[in-house]
């Protein structure tokens, strides 16, 4: 069971067998590298958030605890985290908008994500502004609540899903333009 071999090979890294460590690295760098993709377009970034997430994962690992969560999830958790801090500090959220009341949503049939490639919808959601990628990863993929949202980038829950809502709008857009003309809009 895969659990259960991060669990042994985490004991080994905190022992103090760096080649435990390097092996944990070999078992996640492309699902972290996956995940920092999607919320930077530039893969030189990409791979410095993942260096720098390792970091944190190897000085924090003591604070992992496999009886509250899989380690693929807690260190997903600090990818994340790095990806924000990341884009922090480049005062991405500076400039987000915000709108009291959505009126509306968007909705996408699942036929039209079936359609699409992986590597068509990355380089959609890979299009979006940095502000509306972000929220949409957060919400959409990362399964964060608009509260959560709000607290992690430090805006308002409203500014949340506006940004929601105007990444779906503009993922709508990039779809039919793509020519994947399955996409309705629901009052």
């Amino acid at each position: 069971m895969l659990v259960d071999q991060d669990v042994n090979i985490i004991e080994r890294v905190l022992q103090g067998d760096s080649q435990s460590f390097e092996l944990l690295y070999k078992r996640y760098a492309r699902f972290y590298m996956m995940t920092c993709l999607r919320y930077v377009r530039s893969k030189a970034d990409a791979e410095d958030m993942v260096q720098e997430a390792c970091i944190k994962i190897f000085r924090d690992l003591y604070q992992f605890d496999h009886s509250k969560s899989s380690f693929s999830s807690w260190s997903k958790r600090v990818v994340i985290n790095t990806c924000l801090m990341h884009l922090r500090k480049k005062s991405v959220f500076n400039f987000m908008d915000n709108i009291y009341e959505i009126g509306h949503s968007i909705s996408v049939r699942s036929t039209a994500i079936e359609s699409l490639k992986l590597q068509d919808l990355t380089e959609i959601v890979q299009s979006l502004p940095k502000g509306y990628r972000t929220v949409f990863n957060l919400y959409v993929i990362d399964g964060y609540s608009h509260k959560e949202i709000a607290e992690l980038l430090d805006v308002s829950e409203s500014t949340s899903k506006t940004q929601l809502l105007k990444a779906r709008k503009l993922l709508q857009k990039k779809l039919e333009e793509k020519d994947y003309s399955l996409i309705e809009n629901y009052a």
